[in-house]
């Protein structure tokens, strides 16, 4: 058993790693400002990240698992006030490898700006300056698309929109740009393995070993419904973030240092049947955005046989 800290602890991400780590016996802690219904078994540390105070002194944890770092100042805020060495895991971004850089990304590869991901990016790799600046034995976890029970932002929960509707599914361009994903279970076993045993890697690449296509997962999301997909392509001036729920940047990171700790994943379909199925009981959670509005407005007609 364990004494973990997990900051944030009611979102997609962190809610998910504090539930999984309360379901495998450790005391698990959320540093939070109690905005939002706290998780069953977790015990709240109520404060703002950057105006601690005394609230954590005297507390000893084994583990910090940090998920709502976005820049230098969060880390620090954290780090400077934290008793004891507990080990601490930073959850950064696939997003500070500059979009420039030959693919697939690997960990030795220089971070820097993003032009697609802008600020986001670079806040993470201040992020991650600092964590290695203050405690260089930090462990930090880069992620590609996210996704699992709790999402809360507006992807794999739109697709399942549009299946159920019963509506034709709008992709960009031809449907063949690459998605790579990783399940937020594999994100909390993995963080689990590096906590057990220590390795001397300190950052990790993280997600599916092989792309898959936006056809292809639109296809899956289907299915999963249970729905008959019809795909149209669209072409011409259309931002595809009015109607789709990616950036037009198809990336890829190179993993085999994830994959050397956890070789067995959860199959994507397996995953997106969990998503869907949790997506079926909290719908209010999610974060949705307009994108059936836009396609209603400019796309009209153009489901038709």
């Amino acid at each position: 058993m364990r004494d973990i800290l997990i900051t944030g602890g009611t979102g997609f991400v962190s809610g998910y790693l504090a539930d999984y780590f309360v379901r495998n016996g450790d005391r698990v802690w959320a540093l939070n400002r109690d905005s939002k219904d706290q998780l069953p078994g977790v015990t709240l540390i109520r404060a703002d990240r950057h105006c601690l105070g005394d609230a954590l002194k005297g507390r000893l944890f084994d583990s910090v698992i940090d998920v709502v770092a976005y820049d230098a100042a969060d880390v620090e805020s954290l780090l400077s006030v934290l008793e004891g060495q507990p080990t601490y895991v930073l959850i950064s971004s696939s997003a500070v490898y500059p979009e420039t850089l030959p693919q697939p990304f690997t960990e030795d590869m220089p971070i820097g700006e993003n032009r697609i991901w802008g600020e986001y990016g670079m806040g993470k790799v201040r992020a991650e300056a600092a964590a290695r600046r203050l405690r260089p034995d930090s462990y930090i976890i880069r992620p590609p698309y996210l996704y699992g029970p709790m999402q809360n932002l507006y992807r794999e929960p739109f697709v399942f929109d549009c299946a159920r509707m019963g509506r034709p599914f709008y992709l960009p361009g031809d449907g063949e740009m690459p998605l790579q994903f990783f399940h937020v279970d594999d994100l909390c076993r993995l963080i689990r393995i590096l906590l057990d045993t220590k390795p001397e890697c300190r950052i990790y690449n993280v997600g599916e070993p092989e792309t898959v296509t936006v056809r292809d997962w639109v296809q899956l999301c289907y299915d999963v419904v249970g729905a008959p997909c019809r795909m149209i392509p669209v072409h011409g001036d259309h931002a595809q973030r009015s109607y789709f729920c990616f950036h037009p940047y198809a990336y890829q990171l190179e993993v085999e240092r994830q994959e050397a700790l956890l070789p067995e994943l959860i199959p994507l379909k397996e995953g997106l049947i969990q998503s869907w199925a949790w997506y079926q009981q909290h719908e209010n959670t999610v974060m949705k955005r307009d994108y059936l509005g836009y396609i209603d407005e400019h796309f009209a007609g153009q489901d038709r046989d």
